[in-house]
């Protein structure tokens, strides 16, 4: 059986370097604009380049809840940082690479290991990063907590 998904994303000019985003079916808009490294660019609002890491680093977390749960891999948190290099290659400024550092805690009754292994699936399965030709590194950190009991297996 064919399925089809769709997502439409709005973007509106509002003003010198900045516009802003919105869907028909989500209540909230972001604003966004020029990152300040760039001529004319604006602080503290959301850039292209924040959201192009942040669609990489999300789809991380949705995956791995995904494979998490059918793996019954049970864990207390999960929280990553990620960063992109852009470098100016043939006069045009190009995004050079991902680093996605996930930090996991799991509780020491689970395999750090095997929780390793579950993160390194998820970043292989994302839908995001299978859609770009970008290097992603993975840079897990696992965590073994012997006092919290997991939070991650009441899905």
């Amino acid at each position: 059986m064919y399925i089809m998904y769709t997502y439409e994303v709005n973007l509106k000019w509002s003003d010198k370097r900045k516009g802003t985003l919105s869907s028909p079916v989500l209540p909230q808009n972001i604003e966004v604009a020029t990152p300040p490294e760039f001529p004319k660019g604006m602080e503290k609002i959301w850039s292209p380049e924040h959201l192009f890491v942040a669609a990489v680093n999300s789809c991380l977390l949705t995956t791995f809840l995904s494979i998490a749960e059918n793996s019954r891999l049970q864990f207390i948190s999960f929280e990553s940082k990620s960063t992109c290099n852009i470098d100016k290659i043939n006069g045009k400024h190009t995004i050079t690479e991902i680093i996605l550092q996930p930090k996991l805690v799991i509780h020491y009754s689970q395999k750090p290991e095997r929780a390793k292994h579950i993160l390194e699936m998820s970043e292989k399965a994302c839908l995001i990063t299978n859609a770009i030709k970008i290097s992603i590194r993975l840079e897990p950190e696992i965590i073994i907590e012997y006092n919290l009991v997991p939070l991650g297996n009441s899905f």
